[in-house]
């Protein structure tokens, strides 16, 4: 019996490529003769018609599985839905927007019947991006690994294959601030990296403007790390250094000199300085109390509003509480 290959392949507003993309990945299917393929779509509340594209190529194609959630619910969740429904012995995560090319994907399968559970794609080259988003994404990945408990590779997105131990250990974690990449090096497993060359995106508008990007950041960084948390006590001890400092240095120059001058001038830098310094520990502490409050309220991870390609047969795990199967 032939082994099953799942392609996971997240989708918002995507059009544009969509058609383009599945070009590419029947052909990829073609050449794959010794295993089955399953390919899951997850529609991420597109508002355009790719959710429209999506239902006629799983009506012409048994192999496709749609996932169609209620709304947008995020990227690394859409990635979440694809990971609960895959059924393959080894599962691929991979973009619709061709960044990340298919034809890659043969070199994942090799090193997995070598014996790798994890093989995650490096990127040696983006071409098309801006020297701001390089600069940016270059810094994070390092701050990333300075600040985390778990080691996460470089220059490294969520293009990866994983094999079916790695994928049923992400389905028992039930963390609602996802950080896929992260929580596939926390599980650990016989893993290796994929040097390949990042194409330009074929179509469409990138859907990780800087306000998102910042976002994912701060959700790489919380998830992985109570550092910040350490960083806020050493930043408070030190505003508390430097406030015994003024006040040596106040007491000094008023028993010991005639030098006093009364004013506000320093009054008022040791308040701004010492409410600044709370306000970045309040803020670091209202982070992780926000997601333990997140946590502590159960809801659905994603609401799904139909399934196409599934028959009769839902997903293994589902989060989700509305189905509506086809």
């Amino acid at each position: 019996m032939s082994q099953l290959l799942s392609l996971v392949v997240p989708c918002y507003n995507e059009e544009e490529v969509i058609g383009e993309t599945m070009k590419r990945l029947h052909a990829f299917c073609d050449e794959i003769t010794d295993l089955d393929i399953e390919l899951i779509f997850i529609d991420d509340g597109s508002r355009d018609h790719t959710r429209q594209l999506l239902r006629s190529f799983a009506a012409e194609d048994e192999r496709i599985r749609v996932i169609g959630f209620a709304r947008n619910f995020g990227h690394q969740i859409a990635v979440t839905a694809g990971i609960d429904a895959a059924r393959g012995d080894a599962v691929v995560l991979i973009d619709a927007d061709l960044q990340d090319p298919p034809e890659v994907v043969h070199q994942m399968v090799a090193k997995w019947r070598e014996g790798y559970d994890v093989v995650y794609g490096t990127r040696t080259e983006r071409p098309g991006e801006s020297a701001f988003k390089l600069a940016t994404a270059r810094s994070f990945y390092r701050l990333l690994n300075k600040l985390s408990d778990v080691p996460i590779p470089l220059d490294t997105g969520d293009f990866r294959l994983m094999s079916r131990h790695v994928v049923d250990t992400l389905r028992a974690m039930p963390e609602r601030d996802r950080f896929v990449r992260g929580m596939v090096s926390w599980a650990g497993f016989r893993q290796t990296a994929l040097p390949y060359k990042r194409a330009e995106r074929f179509a469409g508008e990138s859907k990780y403007p800087l306000r998102k990007m910042l976002r994912f950041a701060t959700d790489g960084i919380l998830s992985f790390s109570t550092k910040p948390l350490q960083m806020s006590i050493g930043l408070g001890l030190s505003a508390a250094t430097l406030a015994l400092s003024g006040i040596f240095y106040a007491l000094v120059m008023r028993v010991f000199t005639n030098e006093w001058v009364e004013g506000w001038t320093a009054l008022m830098i040791a308040v701004l300085f010492l409410g600044g310094v709370q306000l970045i520990c309040v803020g670091i502490l209202g982070e992780y109390i926000g997601r333990i409050y997140n946590e502590v309220k159960h809801r659905p991870l994603y609401v799904v509003q139909e399934y196409l390609g599934y028959g009769e047969h839902a997903p293994a795990l589902s989060r989700s509480p509305v189905v509506d199967r086809k």
